[in-house]
């Protein structure tokens, strides 16, 4: 009797369990890129109900971060200005634009639509309750804002700049040279380690922790410092050693 099924049939299971391997090769790739903070949380850049422009503000005024965020060196978090901080200015400047009304009208009360409300602004970053971070403890020892929040002073609307995830806050924790500076530099969103004179971070190591400590790791010669050179040092001197991947209890409490 002849066969009534063709023969590419005894392969079937084999193609089967191959497009089963290769579907779930596929969903594994989708899961890893789409379901982390790379993909979901950078480029997160939701609108203000004031249109605070970063790059007018910080950029082209100079205005330091912290008259904003005025916590950021004493609390374990960044507070975002209140309506007051704002009107501080713009009492005198650009008094009567509509974009800065909700400013307005919470603080001025002798404005007709005074309601004495405080402007709702909208949350960019957020770690979540598990996590435990204390931004006084990172800026207090030479963390630029730059370091997590890119260049903000070259934004005129705010948005996520970096994952935040774990792997990269360890990425962070097991180098932290990659990211010290000086701390009167940590505010200054352009600086450059090329930028800092070696005599200068020479006199900034001694000034702080004496002559010695200052020969020893800011060493005469003609290369110029490279970030390496400036986190390793500040790194020892301040004696920093993050929790890592075998603590967690540093970061999840």
């Amino acid at each position: 009797m002849a066969n009534p099924f063709p023969r590419w049939i005894n392969t079937l299971p084999l193609q089967i369990v191959g497009a089963l391997i290769i579907l779930g090769i596929g969903v594994s790739a989708a899961v890893t890129y789409y379901f982390t903070p790379k993909y979901a949380r950078v480029g997160y850049q939701p609108d203000q109900p004031v249109p605070y422009d970063h790059k007018l503000h910080v950029g082209q005024l100079g205005m330091d971060c912290r008259y904003c965020h005025s916590f950021v060196e004493d609390s374990g978090h960044a507070n975002v200005p209140s309506a007051s901080t704002c009107w501080n200015c713009h009492q005198h400047v650009k008094t009567d634009s509509p974009k800065i009304e909700p400013i307005r009208k919470a603080v001025d009360k002798n404005y007709e639509s005074y309601d004495g409300k405080p402007v709702e602004w909208v949350r960019v970053h957020r770690a979540p309750d598990y996590v435990y971070f204390d931004h006084s403890a990172h800026v207090n020892r030479g963390v630029s804002c730059a370091s997590c929040h890119g260049d903000v002073g070259e934004m005129r609307v705010v948005h996520h700049d970096k994952p935040h995830s774990m792997s990269w806050c360890l990425d962070c924790h097991k180098e932290p040279e990659k990211h010290l500076r000086p701390l009167d530099q940590v505010f200054n969103l352009k600086w450059k380690p090329e930028n800092l004179a070696r005599e200068d971070f020479k006199s900034y190591i001694e000034e702080r922790f004496g002559l010695e400590q200052a020969e020893e790791f800011v060493p005469d010669s003609d290369k110029p410092l490279t970030q390496k050179d400036i986190g390793s040092a500040l790194k020892d001197l301040w004696h920093i050693r993050p929790p890592s991947g075998n603590n967690c209890s540093g970061c999840h409490r």
